[in-house]
């Protein structure tokens, strides 16, 4: 896939999600972070690692405030320069330079990308290999290999679904795709010997 046509998919799979009323991405978004909640991997996690939703991105704004996450710590992510992102534990937000939500790094505390114990990413597409297709800029790309020991999942809502989004060499695969309706099962190599990640798993 030429780099139009990944930026073709990218506008296709945007249309796709901001198309939904607000009240159909809330629900969907619900019910995609129940999954999450259900996922042994977040069972286990002590540091989890969300994001903040923009341009109608699935929202885990509900994951937090669910009885499983009582007592677990979320970082959110922060650009930097040269396209480089740090998770913070936030103690006040400001509007970052995408328009989007981030932690103020002066009051916030900043967590090591090894310290993390899951990693929940948005995207604008996936496909059920696990492969994910960002906004372009490249941020989580080259955060995610410096989390070693974290399980990474994309929370995405069905209608991302591609037939197929090809990687290059800079693309991060997916352990799990999470949506509304199922979990996809992506690259299966995770730290620390997490095998049993859910009991939802759906084949079909």
């Amino acid at each position: 896939m030429t780099d139009t046509e990944r930026e073709a998919l990218r506008k296709t799979m945007i249309r796709a999600r901001e198309a939904m009323t607000p009240e159909e991405r809330a629900e969907k978004s619900a019910r995609a972070m129940e999954r999450i909640a259900g996922l042994e991997a977040f069972r286990r996690a002590e540091t989890v690692m969300i994001y903040r939703a923009v341009r109608g991105e699935l929202s885990p704004e509900t994951l937090p405030g669910l009885p499983v996450s009582a007592g677990k710590r979320f970082a959110y992510p922060l650009c930097l320069p040269e396209r480089n992102m740090a998770a913070l534990i936030p103690g006040a937000w400001q509007t970052g330079p995408f328009g989007i939500p981030e932690p103020v790094p002066e009051q916030s505390e900043e967590v090591p990308p090894e310290a993390l114990d899951l990693v929940i990413c948005p995207g604008t597409a996936f496909d059920a290999r696990g492969h994910r297709l960002g906004m372009g800029g490249g941020y989580y790309d080259r955060f995610l290999p410096r989390c070693t020991n974290a399980v990474i999942v994309m929370a995405a809502f069905e209608a991302q679904r591609a037939e197929e989004v090809p990687a290059d060499s800079r693309d991060v695969p997916m352990a799990l795709v999470v949506t509304e309706d199922r979990v996809y099962k992506g690259n299966l190599n995770f730290p620390r010997g997490i095998l049993n990640l859910t009991g939802r798993l759906c084949s079909r």
